[in-house]
């Protein structure tokens, strides 16, 4: 094995997971942690979480790779993090500081996150929406709630001013940079992505003035990083944070002070670092050719896990409408990255399941046959087939259809406002209506992967291929439905639930291998071909499901893309008429 090692951490939505990973991408360790989550039973919009409890989740995650691996802690030579787009919030010396409504809102406390799929915020959103900005602009036209802009001016709204004015904000990558070095410096990732620093010129002191966030601009935006160590700089993915790892985290982890920590990035940029450079040729075969950088930019990676987001990078920015970015440098410095997504997919699955009457029969028949509840659910879907006499399962649901909105619209429409439908409905509540609703929710989250690829591909994408990571890569099912709806290859990940963390670590040893360079006067497009290499040497080939859907299958989903298509303007149109109504 190599002698040198990276440590991969990644912050999900329920859990913090770190590996460690040679420098031909083997995982020779891997630990992963449960985080908490918090809600309120009286507001379904809300999510919290502690950087405490994260922080206490990553250690022990790291201390147990450390542990099992016997590897040396000066074999280690880079670190990296990616973690959800989620508002992090602490005081001016990096104490946490509360988040929940009430009187307790910005005093001392362990819930300091807004998680990003916390929708509280939706009256800012519009707020800022009806600006005219030029920020919005890089988000598809349309700010997300989910973004932290929209949060913190939240939080501005209900918290006392002078607990406000002792607050930073930091997109949660970054502040587990910053709670790992101890220098505050934001990456691009974060800030262009998610805090409205728009490329080129930075923050907007007129837009942010003008949705009532004028203090950011008075204090020179020290809040969301441009203060203190980071003096207003922004770094590329992987690019060395400060000097390395801090004397108080490396005792912590038992690792040597000093080690290079690389710029942090979102979770779903380190399932597109950790796919997209994988072999495979358009013939439809795995090939030991290597892919180059150029080849990027017709590649969309899928990270779908509670959510899907969807990234494709491109050498020039491709504005489209709902579709976040075009954002600059977010990885490689030049490039521009859009970010489709869906709020809902496996969240989506899970609740279809779990609020269903037959789901505890489900449970007994998995625990009976001593299989997992989505193999029962496939068997008796395909004896419901045959017993119906037709090919597909397609055909099998065609007089039934599921819109799967039931988190709003992330995109391409960006509509907090969606909810999901289903038409054709019957007086059904037996284990097999369980198993047609199932299948309908993995078809209604492919169509709407379509929707999105169609969107980039109409505005001047060319995306040729589909690369997924995350839990739902293990649904073969939804994988086929992928790329029969889509008319698109996708190609699996090695490992489903490695790909995101191997991206961390990959940011690990490019901030090793570019300090070293920066040291030696290694240039950016040195360093760009450094990463890209890095890509492709940690990445192991992926398996490729290439679309196979017959001559009826295809007018099958065609017909039900159209009324997928259809049922969005409906459902538009209905909201309009009520709310008419209601004047």
């Amino acid at each position: 094995m190599s002698e040198s090692y990276y440590l991969g951490i990644d912050v999900g939505t329920g859990s913090a997971r770190a590996s460690l990973v040679s420098a031909d991408g083997n995982v020779v360790a891997s630990s992963t942690v449960e985080t908490k989550t918090w809600r309120d039973p009286d507001d379904h919009r809300i999510f919290e979480q502690s950087t405490s409890n994260i922080w206490a989740s990553i250690s022990s995650a790291i201390k147990t790779c450390l542990s099992t691996s016997q590897i040396a802690p000066a074999a280690v030579k880079g670190i990296g993090f990616d973690a959800t787009c989620s508002l992090a919030v602490s005081d001016l010396d990096g104490a946490p500081l509360q988040v929940t409504k009430g009187a307790d809102l910005g005093a001392p406390g362990e819930r300091n996150i807004i998680l990003w799929a916390d929708h509280r915020a939706e009256k800012e959103a519009n707020l800022i929406n009806n600006t005219g900005s030029v920020v919005l602009d890089y988000v598809g036209g349309t700010m997300s709630l989910e973004m932290e802009i929209p949060k913190i001016l939240w939080l501005k709204h209900h918290m006392p001013p002078a607990r406000f004015a002792q607050c930073q904000f930091f997109d949660l990558p970054d502040f587990l940079t910053y709670r790992a070095t101890g220098d505050g410096t934001r990456s691009c990732c974060s800030v262009t992505c998610k805090c409205s620093y728009v490329p080129n010129s930075g923050w907007q002191d007129d837009f942010f003035a003008q949705i009532g966030l004028g203090d950011l601009v008075e204090s020179g935006y020290r809040p969301i990083g441009a203060g203190r160590a980071a003096q207003g700089r922004v770094l590329t993915a992987g690019q060395p944070v400060g000097k390395g790892l801090s004397t108080k985290t490396a005792e912590e982890w038992g690792l040597v002070e000093g080690t290079p920590v690389g710029s942090g990035i979102i979770d779903a940029y380190a399932g597109w670092l950790g796919t997209v450079a994988a072999r495979y040729t358009e013939e439809g075969t795995l090939s030991d050719v290597v892919p180059s950088l150029e080849e990027s930019r017709h590649r969309l990676a899928a990270v779908a896990g509670t959510s899907t987001c969807h990234l494709v990078q491109s050498p020039k920015g491709v504005f489209v409408n709902g579709v976040w970015g075009p954002y600059k440098d977010p990885v490689f410095r030049g490039w521009w990255m859009n970010e489709g997504g869906q709020s809902s997919t496996g969240q989506l699955i899970d609740f279809i399941l779990t609020t269903h009457p037959a789901y505890p029969e489900l449970q007994e028949r998995a625990k009976a046959q001593g299989k997992n509840i989505f193999v029962v659910l496939g068997d008796l879907l395909e004896k419901l087939r045959a017993e119906e006499g037709v090919a597909t399962l397609t055909e099998l649901l065609k007089d039934v259809h599921m819109y799967p909105d039931f988190h709003g619209n992330r995109s391409p429409i960006a509509d907090p406002r969606m909810r999901g439908a289903l038409t054709g409905l019957t007086l059904d509540s037996t284990l097999p209506d369980l198993a047609r609703k199932y299948h309908l929710a993995l078809e209604s989250i492919a169509l709407q992967t379509r929707h999105i690829l169609d969107t980039l591909n109409a505005a001047g994408h060319a995306i040729r291929a589909v690369y997924m990571s995350g839990g739902q890569a293990t649904n073969r099912v939804l994988m086929q439905l992928f790329a029969d709806a889509c008319g698109v290859p996708v190609v699996l990940p090695f490992e489903h639930a490695g790909a995101v963390v191997r991206g961390a670590a990959v940011l690990g040893r490019f901030a090793a291998e570019a300090k070293a360079g920066q040291e030696r006067g290694m240039g950016e497009k040195e360093q760009d071909e450094l990463l890209w290499r890095i890509m492709v040497e940690m990445t192991p080939p992926g398996t490729l499901v290439p679309p196979a859907a017959s001559p009826k299958e295809k007018k099958l989903l065609e017909a039900k893309y159209k009324i997928f298509r259809e049922s969005i303007e409906i459902q538009k149109r209905w909201r309009q008429e009520m709310d008419e109504a209601s004047k």
